[in-house]
């Protein structure tokens, strides 16, 4: 896997957390309590409908939402995680239909706009999925805009389209300056452009407020490596076998040092 595929997964899984974390089905003993009324019940059938969904009971999840969305045909969330369950059974044509139905109830959800695009970006759609995005980036309350901002670059980058990809990672570092996966994407945009210094800047930019990873760190050896910084270079060798000595990166470290 490609260090922006990875990412973008890691974007998305991110997605989904929001989306899906808006409650938990309660375990704990008390009173009876009489029967919910609609609103209620269509509630607790999408929450452990999206319960099963994390745990990758996906049949299950998909009952549940289905039940959930004939109580509250209106739950918008509850048809984009209905979409997600579809995906992961492999119909994406009715991943499709609940994205679109998610869409068509919720026009200026942010959450529901970014997961459809993802999901049009993800099968090659990358025009449609960018006019998904900026109507998500767009709307006034989207406090995450730098979530659908980086979504949106790396969405150009797989298109592939880098320079637009750069104009969406430098707009989400300007709605937060110290949000990871842009810098590290902005980083990995000027490394290949030969900006080593440029992506050095960005990298240091990421380890002073973001937790380092060891695919970040093997980046930040290979800049070091280009700019001929030996001493930098041996210092991000060190950190990978020390914080990470099982990942593939260690490995590719210890294999250097045998030629």
């Amino acid at each position: 896997m490609s260090d922006t595929a990875g990412r973008y997964r890691r974007i998305l899984a991110a997605l989904v957390a929001l989306q899906l974390l808006g409650g938990c089905i309660s375990t704990t003993t008390g009173p009876a309590r009489s029967e919910p009324d609609q609103g209620e019940a269509a509630d607790l059938l999408y929450q452990l409908g999206a319960r099963y969904y994390r745990n990758g009971q996906y049949e299950l999840a998909r009952d549940r939402l289905l039940a959930a969305i004939e109580k509250d045909p209106r739950n918008a969330i509850a048809y984009s995680t209905l979409a997600l369950t579809y995906e992961r059974l492999d119909n994406l044509r009715l991943a499709t239909d609940a994205y679109e139905s998610a869409v068509r109830i919720a026009p200026h959800d942010f959450t529901v706009l970014n997961t459809y695009a993802v999901f049009l970006c993800r099968y090659g759609k990358f025009d449609d999925a960018q006019k998904y995005f900026e109507r998500a980036i767009n709307i006034r309350e989207n406090d995450d805009a730098e979530i659908t901002l980086t979504n949106a670059g790396v969405c150009m980058l797989e298109k592939p389209d880098p320079a637009q990809a750069e104009k969406y990672f430098r707009a989400a570092l300007e709605h937060k300056a110290t949000y990871g996966d842009a810098l590290i994407h902005m980083s990995n945009l000027e490394y290949k452009a030969g900006e080593f210094l440029l992506a050095r800047a960005f990298m240091q930019r990421y380890l002073a407020s973001n937790v380092a990873t060891p695919d970040v760190l093997y980046l930040g050896l290979q800049i070091e490596e280009a700019l001929g910084d030996e001493r930098a270079r041996t210092e991000y060798s060190n950190r990978i076998l020390r914080e990470f000595p099982e990942s593939a990166e260690a490995k590719r470290v210890l294999e250097s040092y045998s030629q």
